[in-house]
């Protein structure tokens, strides 16, 4: 690598050396600093994470990538020691050999590099992240995610079926029937999706011991032991688990408009379930919102709803917290389906267990942890000491689940109820023994209603879940009958003996189709090993290697085509279009208007234009903003503002009343609902929802002073006096309340 660098930038050095030897050294001597600390940089990211950074550097948004980064790193000065300590190692040799002259330099820099670059050729597993090369690997993996998509995404693509997925319902068997007691009511479905859960940390795993709740289930579920993720990382977790959908380029939820498409969301909503989902941080985030809702999902309680009775997850140094920790997610779980009618979909997406791993109680759990590993023979406690905060946030999602599931049985519907337990990918930060055990999760069928239980050695995936699920409900109870389904899954295989029917996918991250299971092959990044009942994988000829290429390079194709083309399904049941379409004319002025912004940056252009009174062009762009983010509080809050300005007093008040529905303690929005009351003299509302919001705790001054003149207007002024004298606790000196106090004496 260093001599592929030294050979780009030789030219440059020579041209700008024909102009002035001293500037060709200077700019040569910045350009080597900026790609040494772009390579110490991503040595503290494959240190950190455990991989590489490739491809999925372009396949998240900067904002993504620093919401992750700074959730992983607490910004510390012995964050920046290392770049500190280099150039001053740098610095120190330069001198050391200048004092030799620079033959003797220019002689030990080569030996020095062809010394340590030909020991990559002598370390055993040198194709391991360890020993790659971080920038070389960054660069090739850009390179081969761009040459994938370019093939795959030929526009001359054609299959003999218009819509290659679709195939009549009855393909997929019903395997689940024969496990259950079948009930009269439909049953209810909680899904739980475990931040983190690889199958390394359950029952037999290498780092087992610290999920004693799950390993328990083992014996009472029904358990797929040999079971794998489809994606390596969160973004992959929802459209694979609820509707066996294929990737897209950087992740089926990143596409701008989504392709038509079923899932169990859509499909159990036509039939009369109540379906939500609960998390702890924004469900913005990845866009998952935007999945969702396209699904026709009823409820959506994320960080935003869950008020001043539910502790969030401290901080970390950076300043950055996720959201709330597994058991609050449980426990508003708990609080919001007592007032959900039956049947219900639940889906809960657990937190914890993700950098940084600031958990409630952490000192108990890591007493805990510590009492295990005394367990543990002398090598694997040595393996596991240094991820004491890993294994401590285990035990307490594991207690956090425990706690929700023994609650929950305590309800009526809970005979009638099936749950369903997986992990989104295995988390990173503890160092994987191959590609595979990145994907390698469990999964488990839990329920009051399983007349026998049973393992399975058979490998599934998480797209095998819903086409599983829609035949087993649809065959067992009075649900509508489906005549043809577009699943790329094929179903849970319930052999209890080893083996693979089917070829599944991976995207390790955004933008990487690097990885593939082929019968019981395993293909990743070119390389190609078998996979035996355990679950491990050991080298193998290349005898099948071109096939199961060719069989890859085929899915990459259909890939493109399914979801570049919008042919996965063309009889989708439930589905919900954007909310704001636009012509021709309004799409040219938002891309004129937006060219090079990102988010942020066009709301303050929508709200800069707003105050210079172009309100068409204002609302426009956050009609188009509130497309990709529908829960953006300052757009549609904004937007009910132009809307009032212009004397649309009615669409105003439904746009504030969404805020306040999806975001009820967000204080703006109430600010510009009492204005917009205020404007269009209907002061009882004003009161009604001020006192709404200051039930919900919005401590606002600014709110209850809007209130007390409020109840000025209608006369009240003994509710008034009281308002406005809470408010002097807070703030005697406020020369604001204290006129308003004088003048309600007069």
């Amino acid at each position: 690598m260093g001599l592929i660098i030294g050979l780009v930038f030789l030219p440059l050095y020579l041209i700008i050396k024909r102009i002035k030897t001293s500037l060709g050294i200077l700019i040569i001597k910045i350009l080597f600093s900026i790609i040494a600390i772009i390579q110490l940089a991503l040595i503290g990211y494959s240190l950190t994470t455990h991989i590489n950074l490739g491809a999925d550097l372009i396949g998240y948004s900067l904002k993504d990538i620093y919401t992750t980064v700074t959730s992983s790193i607490s910004i510390s000065y012995l964050l920046f020691l290392p770049f500190v300590v280099v150039t001053l190692l740098y610095l120190g040799f330069n001198k050391l050999f200048n004092l030799f002259g620079n033959k003797i330099n220019t002689t030990a820099l080569l030996i020095g590099l062809f010394f340590f670059g030909s020991l990559n050729l002598l370390v055993a597993n040198a194709n391991k992240p360890t020993s790659q090369n971080k920038l070389h690997f960054l660069i090739a993996d850009i390179i081969r995610s761009k040459n994938d998509r370019a093939q795959a995404s030929d526009g001359n693509i054609t299959y003999k079926k218009e819509f290659p997925l679709e195939k009549p319902f009855a393909d997929t068997k019903d395997v689940l029937a024969p496990f259950f007691n079948i009930h009269a009511e439909k049953p209810n479905i909680v899904f739980i999706i475990v931040e983190g859960l690889g199958s390394d940390f359950v029952d037999k795993g290498e780092y087992k011991g610290f999920t004693p709740y799950l390993d328990s289930l083992t014996n009472k579920s029904l358990y797929w032991q040999n079971f794998v993720s489809n994606a390596g990382r969160t973004f992959g977790a929802l459209p694979s688990i609820m509707g066996s959908l294929p990737f897209g380029e950087n992740g089926f939820m990143e596409m701008n408009e989504l392709p038509k498409h079923n899932s169990l969301i859509s499909i159990l909503k036509t039939n009369g379930y109540t379906s939500s989902y609960y998390c702890g941080d924004d469900s913005n985030f990845e866009r998952k919102n935007i999945f969702l809702e396209y699904n026709g999902i009823d409820n959506i309680i994320d960080v935003n709803k869950f008020g001043p009775s539910y502790v969030a997850t401290k901080k970390n140094e950076g300043g950055f917290s996720w959201g709330y920790p597994d058991s609050e997610i449980f426990r508003k779980t708990l609080s919001e389906i007592k007032d959900k009618k039956q049947p219900r979909l639940d889906i809960v997406m657990t937190l914890s267990n993700h950098e940084p791993f600031e958990i409630p109680s952490k000192n108990i759990y890591l007493d805990k942890v510590e009492r295990i590993l005394k367990t543990k023979s002398y090598f694997e406690h040595n393996k596991m000491n240094d991820y004491k905060d890993i294994f401590a946030a285990l035990l307490y999602t594991d207690n956090s689940i425990k706690n929700f599931i023994e609650a929950y049985s305590k309800k009526p519907e809970y005979s009638n109820t099936i749950f369903i337990i997986t992990g989104d990918h295995r988390l990173i930060p503890i160092p994987q023994k191959d590609n595979l055990s990145r994907f390698h999760v469990p999964l488990y069928i839990f329920s009051p209603m399983l007349k026998k239980t049973a393992k399975f050695k058979s490998i599934s995936s998480h797209r095998d879940i819903t086409p599983s699920l829609v035949s087993f409900l649809v065959n067992n109870y009075k649900l509508n009958k489906i005549e043809k389904t577009s699943w790329l899954g094929q179903g849970l295989d319930t052999a209890r003996q080893f083996r693979s029917t089917q070829n599944i996918s991976f995207m390790r991250y955004k933008g990487s189709i690097n990885d593939y299971i082929y019968k019981d092959y395993f293909y990743s990044g070119g390389s190609l090993s078998k996979i035996d009942e355990n679950f491990n994988i050991s080298e193998t000829n290349n005898d099948m290697l071109e096939t199961i290429t060719n069989s890859f390079n085929d899915f990459k194709k259909l890939n493109s085509y399914l979801t570049s083309k919008n042919k996965i399904n063309n009889t989708a049941i439930s589905f919900k279009k954007p909310s704001f379409e636009f012509t021709k004319e309004e799409l040219a002025t938002i891309q004129k208007l937006t060219k090079g912004l990102d988010f942020d940056q066009a709301f303050l252009l929508a709200r800069d234009l707003a105050f210079k009174k172009d309100h068409k062009n204002a609302q426009l762009i956050c009609n188009y903003l509130l497309n990709k983010k529908p829960d953006s509080a300052d757009t549609r809050t904004l937007k009910g503002r132009i809307l009032a300005w212009d004397g649309d007093y009615k669409n105003a008040e439904i746009e504030m009343l969404e805020v306040v529905k999806r975001t009820p303690f967000y204080n703006d929005s109430y600010l510009a609902l009492m204005d917009l009351y205020n404007w269009s003299k209907q002061d009882s509302k004003a009161i009604k929802i001020a006192k709404k919001a200051l039930g919900n705790q919005v401590k606002n001054a600014e709110l209850g002073y809007k209130l007390a003149q409020a109840y000025e207007r209608v006369k009240n002024n003994n509710q008034a006096d009281k308002t406005i004298d809470s408010l002097l606790k807070l703030y005697p000196e406020k020369i604001d309340y204290l006129n308003f106090k004088k003048s309600l004496k007069k």
